[in-house]
């Protein structure tokens, strides 16, 4: 038993040194985290509205090539990435649609209220459940919904002028035919 206690502390140190050796390589990045749903059906959800409006749904979602933000006030990459939401949504045609991943509503509505509204229609996923189901592993993210359903692209953290140019919008006129 008293070897076992003494080992203990041996295989944590290997555990968290073998982490940091394959976390540090050259070319890793942490927001190419894979996710298991690209190119599967989107999550059923029906969310509430925040503020007036209808719930947001993936069935509302049909049709159309959608971008769903998932976001929340307390969140200040969030807050970064708000004035390229709100540029994005200004310039162009885009079916941009937000989800307040665990946020009071008062505070969600707040930041809108102050920094500007990009989006066509905003959920409330006060539980999170709708962010589990969909793998967020933190706010912000973003995914590229089909007109099938099927999610083809997601962001981890924030969007910024280039990955928006570079990634986003084309993937949308792609996805739109154009």
């Amino acid at each position: 038993m008293k070897r076992v206690l003494y080992l203990l502390p041996l295989v944590a140190f290997l555990a968290v040194a073998g982490y940091f050796v394959v976390a540090l390589r050259p070319g890793f990045d942490p927001r190419e985290l894979p996710s298991a749903l690209i190119d599967k059906p989107a999550p059923d959800f029906d969310l509430p509205p925040l503020g007036e409006g209808s719930n947001l749904s993936r069935a509302g979602l049909a049709g159309q090539v959608a971008v769903v933000n998932f976001f929340a006030s307390w969140c200040v990459p969030c807050r970064i990435e708000h004035p390229v939401l709100m540029r994005l949504a200004r310039q162009e045609k885009l079916a941009l649609y937000g989800i307040a991943y665990k946020d009071k509503p008062a505070d969600a509505q707040r930041l809108l209220d102050q920094s500007g509204d990009p989006y066509r229609g905003i959920g409330l996923d006060l539980s999170g459940r709708t962010g589990i189901d969909f793998g967020v592993y933190g706010v912000p993210e973003t995914y590229v919904i089909d007109k099938s359903g099927h999610i083809r692209k997601r962001f981890v953290g924030p969007l910024n002028p280039d990955s928006v140019e570079r990634e986003l919008l084309p993937l949308v006129r792609q996805l739109e035919g154009g």
